[in-house]
């Protein structure tokens, strides 16, 4: 029903301060992967009609929002974050290795 929102919010905090943050994080992944995840989510639950466009917006009440916000919500977007996070090593092991291989 609303799992969408907790990436969303996440998904607001690093766009905001991704412009602030290093080129070498690749900011630009993390949005990528956080703002095509809400969207794919949010047709989904439209599509199911779990989240209607025009208030209250969400057809379920607080006490079956919340535990699925914590539970879903929140474990998709700590997932995102560490792929992100493999994504960053990947990219520094690869460099390291062709940077050792053109000083040879």
């Amino acid at each position: 029903m609303a799992c969408f929102l907790v990436p969303t919010a996440a998904a607001i905090v690093t766009t905001t301060v991704s412009k602030k943050i290093p080129e070498k994080y690749h900011m630009n992944w993390l949005n990528s992967m956080l703002w095509g995840g809400i969207t794919i989510l949010a047709v989904e639950h439209l599509a199911h009609k779990e989240v209607v466009p025009y208030p209250p917006f969400l057809t379920a009440g607080l006490p079956e929002v919340l535990p699925e916000m914590i539970r879903v919500g929140l474990t998709m977007t700590v997932a995102i974050f560490i792929i992100w996070g493999i994504m960053l090593m990947a990219v520094a092991v690869t460099s390291k290795k062709i940077k050792y291989i053109e000083t040879r």
